[in-house]
């Protein structure tokens, strides 16, 4: 039997975080195609400037500021755990090595968590409001014209099918805005005295964190539930190319990335990777986008 004391407990501690680790190094990052890293100092950020891209102008009379206090969109850090209990007789019993591909996956997990929040949102965008009170993907975004008067923008042609979302992700600013007021830990309850230990007989190991993500600019997104194929691709391109800010100016935007789940891996391969079409004709949108696939969607 393995005598537990200080020296072992600590040589456990270290191994399960050494799993823990190599676990993070597996998780998927490309959450970070569609969404900005922001770090956060406060139980909450508020995005006031949202709404507010600025553009130069000739310097005609007094300098015209850019205030970016006009929308009161905030981001709210929300606190995130995860833990596992190692029980007493295992250490004794020097059963330890099943525990170790658990923190394994115990990294991956935490690691993969930003996907997770990520792409949960970007999936809701027709369901939650954006800075400007409409849903992020929505027909009726408020924008103001070059005459002044106000009129309504689509970022989504709607549908009822597996979603698709195609992205100009060479902004500063991404579509998601990925929050973290604090990283990841790795903490242990792993000494005798533990209440955890005297009452249950176990070790708990766990990590914490505290984090949100909140939407951006809904400009640089367009959503679709259509079926994916050429006459809803090139629509969504033009729209996304031909959004403007307020009063009239151009946004410059393309649609730089292709965003899918499985289901629609198929379409997306056929749309924007094969040389020819369907029909034998060279296809015009070959190379147009990247692809990202992604088993978050659907």
């Amino acid at each position: 039997m393995r005598v537990i004391n200080s020296e072992t407990l600590r040589t456990l501690g270290i191994a399960f975080n050494a799993a823990y680790q190599g676990g993070l190094g597996q998780a998927p990052t490309d959450h970070d195609r569609i969404a900005t890293a922001v770090p956060s100092t406060t139980s909450a950020n508020e995005y006031g400037w949202l709404g507010q891209v600025p553009n130069v102008r000739e310097w005609i009379g007094d300098r015209q500021v850019h205030a970016l206090a006009t929308h009161g969109y905030t981001i709210k850090n929300k606190n995130f755990e995860l833990t596992i209990a190692v029980k007493r007789t295992d250490i004794e019993d020097d059963n330890v090595g099943v525990y170790t591909p658990l923190f394994t996956e115990m990294g991956r997990s935490t690691g993969a968590f930003p996907c997770q929040q990520v792409y949960e949102l970007i999936q809701a965008g027709w369901d939650m409001p954006c800075y400007d009170g409409q849903n992020f993907f929505d027909t009726d975004h408020p924008v103001i014209q070059a005459d002044g008067s106000v009129a309504s923008v689509a970022n989504t042609d709607g549908g009822a099918g597996s979603p698709w979302f195609l992205i100009d992700d060479s902004r500063a600013l991404k579509p998601i805005i990925r929050q973290t007021r604090k990283a990841w830990q790795f903490v242990a309850k792993d000494k005798p005295t533990d209440d955890n230990v005297f009452d249950r007989a176990e070790f708990k190991y766990g990590v914490d964190g505290r984090m949100n993500v909140g939407f951006g600019f809904w400009q640089f997104a367009w959503g679709s539930k259509q079926a994916l194929d050429d006459e809803h691709y090139s629509a969504a391109r033009a729209a996304l190319a031909g959004f403007k800010g307020d009063h009239g100016r151009p946004l410059g935007l393309s649609g730089k990335l292709l965003v899918v789940g499985p289901s629609n891996e198929k379409a997306a391969r056929e749309l924007i990777k094969a040389e020819r079409n369907a029909a034998g004709a060279t296809n015009v949108w070959a190379g147009s986008a990247d692809l990202l696939v992604t088993s978050w969607l659907d």
